[in-house]
């Protein structure tokens, strides 16, 4: 009887995920097409203060501004390649550098 009732209760919770599934789905396919114009976008005014065009103030995330405080405009991600063998020799001088446990236990005798 209580092998009916796990399996009651994880069917339920399984139609319950994918209810939410499908629904957030739905929910960002109708907000990925629908249109927003400038109201989503910052545009400078007199003060130089970040403020929406509908007029409510809004502060953008901080790693979004440089130093003198305005919208950096420009990518975020810098990725440059290096070849294996140099990857490993800065992981090598990194793992050697940093104090193992043992060295500390030397240095307290």
């Amino acid at each position: 009887m209580l092998h009916l009732l796990y399996i009651l209760a994880f069917t339920i919770l399984a139609f319950l995920a994918v209810g939410n599934l499908i629904r957030n789905l739905m929910t960002l396919g109708i907000e990925s097409q629908r249109s927003y114009g400038n109201r989503g976008r910052f545009v400078p005014n007199a003060g130089d203060s970040p403020v929406r065009s509908g007029g409510v103030r809004s502060v953008p995330h901080p790693e979004l501004l440089d130093d003198q405080g305005n919208v950096v405009n420009e990518p975020f991600l810098v990725m440059r390649s290096i070849t294996v063998e140099d990857a490993r020799e800065r992981l090598d001088a990194i793992y050697n550098a940093s104090p193992s446990p043992a060295d500390d236990s030397d240095a307290s005798k």
